[in-house]
């Protein structure tokens, strides 16, 4: 098939192996694995993912019922938010297993009217900031995410038979297990016995397992806290399962000098890609060649000046038409796409492990004039 670009493109051999993988390790300790529905929310990826998963970790009230939708009566719905609205509480309770309360408020005003069928608890800030920049970091000063620990310690909410678990998220793309071990014995240090009180421990996410190459110190901890304190212990995976799962695919479609450079503008934009933008990040792409002699500016087709993804290195001169490929680009990246400047969102594609790849979903301009028509 011809692929149409720019295209995202859904990679099932590498979701199915990053899925096995976690399966594997919740078999051999034990613990439940949640997707993470806010790094890209397809729904063919959560059809691929809900036979490896326990269920779903969502953020809204729209995630949950998509979650909903394709769980059915089979799996967790975990809800962590620091946006409950009091409208969509109800709604909410009914399609969560689990919500997490963010604050101490949150707690006060709303465990009394969660149904009961709901298991409540509480995200904690352990205030451990493992991550040096601050727009990454859920510990950072004045964080809006989770209640300080030191606050939780004084109040008595983890005596009240209301409160079943705790929720912790301290890293982003951490790629081995110190954060972790150092969160759970912050937390053993802080409140001892209180914690066999409670029925579960949610981990978060922010662990790419696939680029572990030991996960035994996350088994052995996980297995110690089930026999110590005989809880059931959670993890939310998203970029961890989707990220290096999906591609983007763009053309070049002119070439010109600026300044005695060479830039080379793409069919695509930060418009797919809003981090590249927000973060100042070059994402990696398949073609580069760091010791090319060809030095080129890959730029988005928008009017934003700093519509740029970086400057990279090839083996052989751009030409128009040519191909580009960013790899690890599954999360994040479409679930924050727009189409600014009235430019399109990619056509997306899916890879199967047999066979062709498959147009899943393109977009026209009445999608576009959808969003934006408003009649009085």
């Amino acid at each position: 098939m011809n692929i149409k670009t720019p295209a995202f493109i859904i990679d099932e051999a590498q979701l199915i192996s990053n899925l096995m993988q976690l399966a594997e390790i919740r078999d051999q300790s034990g613990c439940k694995v949640l997707y993470a529905m806010k790094a890209l929310p397809c729904s063919r990826v959560l059809e691929i993912a809900k036979p490896f998963v326990n269920g779903f970790a969502v953020s809204s009230l729209f995630e949950a019922q998509l979650a909903q939708e394709i769980l059915g009566d089979n799996g967790e719905i975990h809800l962590t938010t620091p946006a409950l609205i009091t409208e969509e509480l109800y709604e909410l309770t009914t399609l969560c297993s689990h919500i997490n309360f963010n604050s101490l408020t949150h707690h006060e005003r709303y465990s009394p009217i969660v149904q009961t069928q709901t298991s409540m608890g509480l995200r904690v800030n352990p205030k451990l900031p493992f991550l040096k920049d601050d727009r990454f970091n859920p510990c950072r000063r004045h964080s809006k995410l989770g209640i300080d620990i030191d606050m939780l310690w004084k109040s008595n909410c983890l005596e009240s038979e209301q409160i079943s678990g705790l929720h912790f998220h301290t890293v982003f793309s951490a790629t081995d297990f110190t954060p972790l071990i150092q969160t759970i014995e912050k937390l053993r240090d802080y409140f001892g016995t209180r914690l066999e009180k409670l029925h579960w421990l949610n981990f978060g996410g922010g662990y790419l397992f696939h680029s572990i190459s030991d996960c035994q110190p996350f088994i052995d901890l996980v297995i110690q806290l089930r026999r110590e304190l005989n809880v059931e212990i959670y993890i939310e995976i998203g970029n961890g399962i989707i990220g290096n799962a999906a591609k983007m695919a763009a053309s070049v479609i002119d070439i010109f000098e600026s300044d005695g450079k060479t830039v080379a503008i793409l069919d695509t934009s930060i418009n797919h890609n809003p981090e590249v933008f927000e973060y100042q990040r070059s994402p990696d792409i398949l073609e580069q060649d760091i010791k090319g002699d060809h030095s080129f500016i890959l730029a988005g087709g928008t009017c934003l000046a700093g519509d740029i993804f970086g400057e990279y290195r090839f083996k052989h001169p751009l030409q128009l038409g040519d191909k580009i490929t960013f790899s690890n680009v599954g999360a994040y990246t479409l679930i924050k796409a727009n189409r600014f400047n009235g430019h399109n969102l990619p056509n997306f594609y899916f890879q199967p492990k047999e066979g062709e790849v498959k147009l899943l979903k393109s977009y026209a301009y009445q999608n576009y004039q959808q969003q934006w028509q408003m009649n009085i």
